[in-house]
């Protein structure tokens, strides 16, 4: 604090971070009213748009016309092998980012009337934030800083080449076998879609393939991916890697099904990810915070009342949306004084395999271990006519109410489940009856069909009963 040249600089909000989280923060209380500054030391956008969100959906859309082409005899049309030049699927996916990135720019913000200082971030103290030559004192500080890919020490990884999601959006080249090792949504998303170009693709997991699901709807997903090729290793403990003398990646592990040796030519770490704590010398700022995170309360502060922590950082849900919700809590927060708390009742989540496996709310596992009286519901994707018609017919809604029709949960596998969950979220934020799902009008023949349907379930007993068929014929009588 001492340096001559140090500027100095007074703001009501500091945000450390430009990700998701971050950039809603700026925006919204620049455009309301508050002197912000934002600090970032590598690119704007963060993780979602350059390492994570944008490129997988890039590169599995890529995937997905590959496989549009294998597929097309369903609708008889001549199938073939796609050939695929991985320099412009690379470029695809970098002009998407390209697309988007103006969005979260430094321009941009700088328009907005954000001060932008690309540098990292450390604490001098409670109150203030040393960013390069710059001191910043705020009245209230944001960390957005997000989080980092998680690579577990595996013996003999030392010297060994691999690709996370931070850089292998940076491949351009082809790929002849990918090992990944990590079979959560991450993991299982790059796998189908490095299959899909073409790749021959083993996932090896620790426990359970996709294990935040529903094991139920899980199933279709993973045996969805089994008839396109992929191979799967569950249980896999005692990895060791080694490099043979050609260059291949051999994986030896032991697993459920015993003990088992991979050989590849690339390794995909995807295990999970890690808050961004260190560097920013939160000792000095009263912060508390663990290799998991900065501990914050339900108006997600931290243990020092001016400073804020959302997204990644935060937890406990590492999705881009997630960040942006939280910016909303602690815009009302810091702007207008307002107790206001976080709610993850109604948190949904996709993971977009194809299918897709969507869910928001309680599952069956989650109501059981509760204690909850409930009604499951199911119904199929072959019973709807759309999906018929789009030769997708492997899909199911399973939706978890009490025996009254109050809605706690559904979980969707399927063709579009992504955009197929939205009213059930609305649903289980506003704590709605299956009546409301039941009376709505679908139009035909969509695919959200599946929604009316399986809430009309819900009365399927009850309309054809004895009783129901009683009455009727009684009342005909007049």
């Amino acid at each position: 604090m001492s340096q001559v040249m140090d500027k100095i600089l007074h703001v009501d909000i500091c945000v450390i971070g430009a990700g998701s989280g971050g950039l809603s923060v700026a925006a919204g209380a620049s455009q309301m009213g508050a002197k912000v500054a934002l600090v970032e030391k590598a690119d704007m956008g963060g993780d979602c748009l350059n390492t994570g969100c944008v490129p997988s959906k890039a590169l599995l859309a890529a995937g997905h016309a590959a496989q549009s082409m294998r597929d097309a005899d369903a609708f008889g049309i001549q199938s073939q092998i796609p050939e695929v030049d991985w320099q412009q699927v690379h470029d695809h996916v970098h002009s998407v980012i390209g697309a988007i990135a103006p969005n979260d720019s430094q321009q941009r913000f700088e328009e907005l009337g954000v001060t932008v200082i690309r540098a990292a971030g450390s604490f001098e103290d409670e109150r203030t934030l040393r960013a390069g030559d710059t001191l910043i004192r705020a009245k209230y500080f944001v960390l957005a800083t997000g989080s980092s890919a998680f690579v577990p020490p595996i013996d003999g990884l030392q010297g060994i080449d691999y690709f996370t999601n931070e850089n292998i959006f940076d491949n351009s080249e082809a790929i002849e076998h990918l090992i990944v090792i990590g079979g959560g949504p991450i993991g299982m998303e790059l796998a189908q879609a490095h299959l899909r170009l073409g790749a021959k693709v083993t996932v090896m997991e620790m426990a359970r393939l996709l294990m935040k699901d529903d094991p139920e709807l899980t199933k279709i997903v993973i045996d969805r991916l089994a008839s396109e090729g992929m191979d799967f290793y569950e249980g896999g403990r005692d990895l060791r890697l080694e490099k043979n003398a050609d260059g291949k990646i051999a994986v030896r592990c032991q697993t459920d099904a015993g003990a088992q040796c991979v050989v590849g030519s690339h390794l995909l770490i995807a295990t999970g990810r890690r808050a961004n704590v260190n560097g920013l010398n939160l000792e000095a700022a009263g912060v508390v915070y663990s290799p998991k995170g900065v501990e914050v309360d339900a108006r997600l502060r931290s243990s020092n009342k001016r400073i804020f922590a959302i997204g990644d950082v935060a937890g406990p849900y590492q999705f881009t949306h997630m960040a942006a919700y939280q910016a909303g809590i602690i815009i009302r927060n810091m702007l207008f004084k307002l107790p206001a708390k976080v709610d993850y009742s109604a948190v949904p989540w996709v993971t977009y395999t194809d299918p897709e496996l969507a869910h928001v709310g309680m599952s069956e596992a989650d109501a059981n271990k509760a204690g909850k009286e409930i009604r499951v519901l199911r119904w199929q994707f072959k019973e709807n006519d759309r999906a018929q018609a789009e030769r997708r017919t492997e899909g199911l809604v399973k939706v978890i109410t009490t025996p009254k029709g109050l809605i706690l949960g559904a979980s969707i596998v399927g063709l579009h489940a992504g955009e197929l969950i939205h009213p059930w979220i609305l649903a289980v934020t506003q704590k709605q009856k299956i009546g409301a799902m039941a009376s709505m009008i679908a139009p035909y023949p969509t695919l959200a069909e599946v929604n009316k349907r399986i809430a009309g379930s819900f009365y399927t007993e009850k309309l054809f009963s004895n009783t129901t068929r009683w009455i009727v014929r009684f009342l005909m009588r007049f």
